[in-house]
């Protein structure tokens, strides 16, 4: 994940945490090698997990919903080769 620039600029929120001597090391090793300040590196980390649980969360309410996704990509990605093929007749689309 990219940080776009201004990306500092939109944080406003100042707070004081606590972190394991290791994971503060570890965490300035990784924003320095992606070349960005620490708290630009921690906004980004919390934020990928935040997205991580919400994806994860989502996945979840899928599964329990019965819903096959796999299934029904498979499906249209047969029905759009049936089409290609009586349109196209077995001719690759141009690009």
């Amino acid at each position: 994940m990219v940080i776009p620039l201004g990306s500092l600029s939109r944080m406003t929120a100042k707070v004081t945490l606590s972190f394991s001597d290791e994971t503060i090391e570890e965490a300035r090793r990784f924003a320095k090698r992606e070349g960005l300040s620490l708290s630009a590196w921690m906004d980004q980390a919390a934020r990928e997990k935040a997205l991580r649980e919400v994806f994860t969360a989502h996945a979840e309410a899928v599964g329990r919903a019965g819903i096959d996704l796999e299934s029904a990509a498979l499906a249209d990605a047969r029905e759009v080769a049936m089409v290609d093929d009586a349109l196209f007749g077995g001719r690759p689309r141009a690009a």
